[in-house]
């Protein structure tokens, strides 16, 4: 069962909490990868929904798969996200207020494949030269991220 779309037949556009996970992949350079959504043709980290009874990681695990066709693990949890600042309304209309568990990790392994139906492009970021279309939710945490990263608190 497709639960956010369950919650919507009920709801239509109308404001819902958005339970999910997200992960900032860093190789070796310390580049970060991020997505060009389908839906908004925006960048973002890796990530999404929690299914029903999925963990945290779990769902992160299996997004990355989804979206990128790679296995990550040794994920460390890099903070929890949530409040008016995650709100967000989609292209469609429909708004969240997102409450997520946002990771990050340098352990992947697979070559990177568009999932063509979520992922438009996939692409290692300098973290100075992050695009200029991030998500608005994801461009919060990854700001947060960089400053901690410069300061050595996230290694």
């Amino acid at each position: 069962m497709d639960y956010i779309k369950y919650i919507r037949e009920m709801v239509g556009h109308k404001p819902i909490f958005l339970v999910g996970a997200g992960t900032i992949i860093l190789n070796q350079q310390n580049q970060m990868l991020l997505m060009k959504r389908s839906d908004n043709l925006l960048w973002s980290t890796l990530g999404g929904s929690l299914n029903l009874g999925e963990t945290f990681e779990q769902a992160a695990i299996r997004e990355a798969k989804e979206e990128a066709n790679i296995t990550i693990s040794k994920l460390k949890l890099f903070k929890i996200v949530s409040g008016e600042e995650y709100k967000y309304t989609y292209p469609n209309g429909d708004q969240v207020y997102f409450a997520c568990a946002i990771f990050y990790t340098y352990d992947y392994k697979g070559k990177l494949k568009i999932d063509n139906e979520e992922t438009l492009e996939l692409k290692f970021f300098e973290m100075d030269q992050l695009p200029k279309h991030i998500n608005p939710p994801d461009k919060l945490f990854i700001e947060q991220f960089i400053s901690e990263f410069k300061k050595g608190k996230v290694k």
